[in-house]
Formats: structure tokens, C-alpha cells, sequence
């Protein structure tokens, strides 16, 4: 129950937020709540087992516990490189509200595409490591609801809801970074950030890709 609410309430939070950075931030607090959802409904699901003697039960569990260290590994990845894109981005233009921005994209073409994919991923786009091990946390609390507890079935929809304001919240933020007009950051802006700054954000990219 913490797990569901912390990722709905944290998410929220990141829907109106105009400071690139806290975005993201919120956004952190609201996948953390996954993962305490995955391993909340795991470890029920083992319980469950264990009492009925249900082998399936237990295994279903178990697959709790990969899904959340799975989601971990996966937002290492995806989290880093959005962390470093805004850095990027900050490092360009001086500010950390987005209201200052737009327009960025035919500026710092490298981090836009960059930070798309690092959005696409964590809003689980089909392809992309967020898919999966998003997938799978919401199949696990569904399992765990399966057995007539009501509260895992509204863990679920809230795990649901939660999916669709992430997209939101991470596309309203790169639309009005890198597209629309530019804003007062962007015409100071000095172009794409060094090599040793965008290089990183590529090799962090293409790693999000799982066919």
C-alpha cells in the first residue's frame, strides 16, 4: 500500500512542477514506489503460498521480487541518463525552469534525442527496458489481487493511472524544453554541450533499447 500511494501521490507532484530537475526528482520518488509495490505484492504472494501450500503462489511471489529489482536496475539506467540530459541542459542554458526554455532541440539536437529515449523509457514504450520491468510490476499486483483482496486490485488502477501521468508529466517536460518557441535561456544559449558530456548520454541511451 505504501509502494501504489507513494508512486501515485509522487507523481502528482511531478505533473505541475516547472524546475527541470525537481521533475525528475518526483519522478525518482514515484518509481521507487513501484519497486515497493512489486516487492510489497511479492512478498503477500509468498505468504499466500507458503500458508495454502500453492507452489504457483510462491513462484508468483518470487517473480514479485525480480520485478522490482529489475524496475531498480532498469531506472538506474534510464534515471541516470534524464539526470544527466537536464545537467546538459542546465550546463547550456543557465536555469533549471522550463519556462525559461523551449526551443532547445535545434540547439542541442544530441541531448534532445537523447532525453527522448530516456523518456520513452520510463514511460514505458513498448521496446524499451521501462516496458518490461514496468509490465511486470503490474502483473504482479494484479496477481496478488486475484484472490479476491480488493486492496491490491486499487493498488493496480493506482499503478495504472500512475503509468499514463509518468508518460504525461515526462513528454510535457521535454516538449517544453527542446520544442515550441524559445524561450529567454534559449536565445543565450551557447549549442550542444562538449563531447564529454553528450558521449555518455548516447552510450546511457542506446543501452535502454531491449528487443
Amino acid at each position: 500500500i505504501i509502494g501504489g500511494v507513494t508512486a501515485f501521490l509522487a507523481a502528482t507532484m511531478a505533473l505541475n512542477n516547472m524546475n527541470i530537475k525537481k521533475v525528475l526528482a518526483y519522478s525518482t520518488i514515484s518509481q521507487l514506489g513501484y519497486m515497493i509495490l512489486a516487492l510489497g505484492a511479492g512478498g503477500y504472494l509468498v505468504a499466500l503460498g507458503l500458508e495454502t501450500g500453492s507452489t504457483t503462489l510462491a513462484l508468483a511471489g518470487a517473480a514479485g521480487f525480480t520485478a522490482g529489482c529489475f524496475h531498480m536496475m532498469n531506472h538506474a539506467f534510464f534515471k541516470a541518463l534524464l539526470f544527466m540530459c537536464s545537467g546538459s541542459v542546465i550546463h547550456a542554458v543557465g536555469t533549471e525552469d522550463m519556462r525559461e526554455m523551449g526551443g532547445l532541440g535545434k540547439h542541442m539536437k544530441i541531448t534532445s534525442i537523447t532525453m527522448l529515449l530516456g523518456s520513452l523509457s520510463i514511460a514505458g514504450f513498448p521496446l524499451f527496458s521501462g516496458f518490461w520491468s514496468k509490465d511486470l510490476v503490474l502483473e504482479i499486483a494484479l496477481e496478488a489481487g486475484h484472490d479476491g483482496t480488493v486492496w491490491f486490485t486499487v493498488l493496480w488502477l493506482l499503478a495504472v493511472i500512475t503509468a499514463f501521468m509518468t508518460a504525461f508529466y515526462m513528454f510535457r517536460m521535454w516538449f517544453m524544453t527542446f520544442m515550441g518557441e524559445e524561450g529567454h535561456a534559449t536565445q543565450h544559449c551557447h549549442g550542444e554541450s562538449p563531447k564529454t558530456m553528450t558521449m555518455p548520454l548516447v552510450i546511457l541511451s542506446l543501452s535502454l533499447i531491449h528487443i
